[in-house]
């Protein structure tokens, strides 16, 4: 079924040109008395034909879409969401549309909307252009933790590609639904909010060229962490003793008893964990292909359960896509059944360097703190063929600090 061609046309100014626009009316006539570009999500219908093999019994089409209006009115284009998440109402059109609009004031916005995030395309393949700067995300996200909230996901991807992500949640609390944001690689400025049911308008000032945080933001003396760190990914051996504190030439002192493994659910999914003890230490867990590192460092322990886990596999539930996941999260209780549960407030705070050896290029730095709160990275990036990412003074507790990799050839 090929798509027909979108008319650009001004249905504040043509409001009878099309039966049935109502809504795009007065879209379009906010877009003129604000002076601004309005991207808005909406249901959308196609008439098909009965020859058509896939057109609906009711001789149409449904589509999940995205429609991107100019400051003067103009309708320039829409986007039809393809990565469909339990929407029976709405179709999967027949191919990806790859949309990207051009503004006087910050060049090229690509756009995609939802559950397309976690996808190869649109997302990625937008993103080959490298004029596009700024993605604009309509969602209706439903926050699942310990991994996948919204505005961790927002900020991460945002983080990860180097771009600005403007996006926009339902804020529907009894769903739980909520959480927006304008996530720059380096910052982000967004809203939150289980209790209450009115809504945010968000508002931040963001570069036309972002850029990124990455491994080159090091400080000009190599700190003690970061050259144990880099003595660890080159191999060294580190410290082990079995029943007493040692101190071995350049190795920090620690006691190196081997914590056990164990098994939990994080995301529907079963992880293989180490439990974080004491107040500092170096853990290490691996499944699959995928080994994980965590370095830490913490004033006070205190009395919550933290794990070091490991996912490397095909996710089942709510859609398949493949993972490479390395997580640090609270657990719900003490218990090693407990971690991977959902959690929203912590007290524990860490200095650490948790890094991985992903077999993808394509990792997103997942990062959230007590009460749904954001921090940014020190570091993060690529070091000796491993992902890492490094934080230290964290200003509130940590629930998660995570490596999320997507092996998009592997769904």
């Amino acid at each position: 079924m090929p798509s027909p061609p979108l008319v650009r046309w001004n249905p504040c100014l043509e409001p009878h040109r099309f039966n049935d626009t109502e809504v795009l009316q007065r879209l379009s006539c906010m877009a003129i008395q604000g002076g601004m570009f309005l991207v808005a999500n909406l249901g959308t219908k196609q008439p098909c034909h009965s020859s058509d093999p896939g057109c609906p019994r009711d001789g149409r089409y449904q589509f999940n879409t995205n429609v991107v209006f100019s400051s003067n009115g103009t309708l320039l284009d829409r986007y039809r969401k393809y990565n469909l998440y339990f929407e029976a109402a709405f179709d999967t059109p027949p191919q990806v549309d790859h949309i990207i609009f051009d503004t006087p004031f910050a060049g090229k916005f690509g756009i995609f909307t939802c559950f397309d995030i976690l996808f190869f395309r649109p997302a990625i393949e937008l993103l080959r252009d490298p004029e596009v700067k700024h993605v604009v995300f309509p969602a209706a996200w439903m926050n699942q933790l310990p991994l996948l909230a919204a505005i961790q996901i927002q900020s991460a991807f945002a983080r990860a590609f180097g771009v600005n992500l403007l996006a926009a949640n339902i804020h529907q609390p009894s769903l739980g639904m909520t959480g927006s944001g304008i996530h720059t690689p380096l910052k982000s400025v967004w809203h939150h909010d289980m209790e209450n049911f009115t809504g945010h308008l968000i508002i931040a000032q963001v570069a036309k060229n972002p850029q990124g945080l990455g491994t080159e933001n090091a400080t000009e003396e190599m700190d003690p962490p970061h050259s144990r760190f880099l003595k660890l990914l080159a191999g060294d051996p580190y410290c082990e003793k079995d029943s007493q504190e040692v101190h071995c030439d350049g190795a920090p002192r620690w006691n190196m008893n081997a914590p056990p493994a164990f098994h939990a659910e994080m995301m529907y999914d079963n992880f293989t964990l180490v439990p974080v003890w004491g107040k500092e230490g170096y853990l290490r867990v691996c499944a699959n292909g995928l080994c994980c590192h965590l370095l830490y460092q913490r004033p006070t322990v205190s009395e919550e359960l933290y794990a070091l886990g490991v996912f490397d596999g095909l996710h089942t539930v709510h859609g398949t896509y493949y993972v490479q996941v390395c997580a640090l999260v609270k657990c719900g209780g003490l218990g090693f059944e407990a971690c991977g549960q959902e959690v929203t407030e912590a007290t524990g705070l860490f200095e650490f360097h948790l890094w991985g050896n992903f077999s993808t290029s394509y990792v997103f730095p997942l990062f959230l703190t007590s009460g749904m709160t954001l921090e940014a990275p020190d570091q993060l990036g690529w070091e000796n063929d491993h992902y890492f990412l490094r934080k230290s003074g964290l200003s509130s507790g940590l629930v998660t600090a995570a490596l999320y990799g997507r092996l998009y050839e592997r769904d």
